[in-house]
């Protein structure tokens, strides 16, 4: 009988505590980044000073379905993705 019990012990499922720590730490974050990520492109509007994912900092000077043109300097504009854009900086 002793054997059947340690069988039976072995056989349980595993505890949801795992799973639960997993939501908070790594899945539920990831959700916010995103959603944060999505209300900052819809926002984007003509006008805005912005920080592109690899520095380069620019004018929204044209904004179009899935891109923006960012003028970076005097007769230089740049197409690109909207999802490019990692931060809109406040104007002074």
């Amino acid at each position: 009988m002793p054997i059947l019990a340690i069988f039976l012990a072995q056989a349980q499922p595993a505890a949801p505590a795992p799973i639960v720590i997993m939501y908070f730490v790594l899945i539920r974050p990831q959700k916010k980044r995103q959603q944060q990520q999505q209300r900052l492109v819809s926002s984007l509007k003509t006008g805005d000073r912005v920080v592109t994912n690899a520095g380069i900092h620019g004018l929204i000077a044209n904004v179009k379905e899935t891109t923006v043109i960012v003028k970076v300097a005097d007769n230089v504009k740049i197409e690109m993705e909207k999802s490019a854009i990692s931060n809109v900086l406040k104007t002074e």
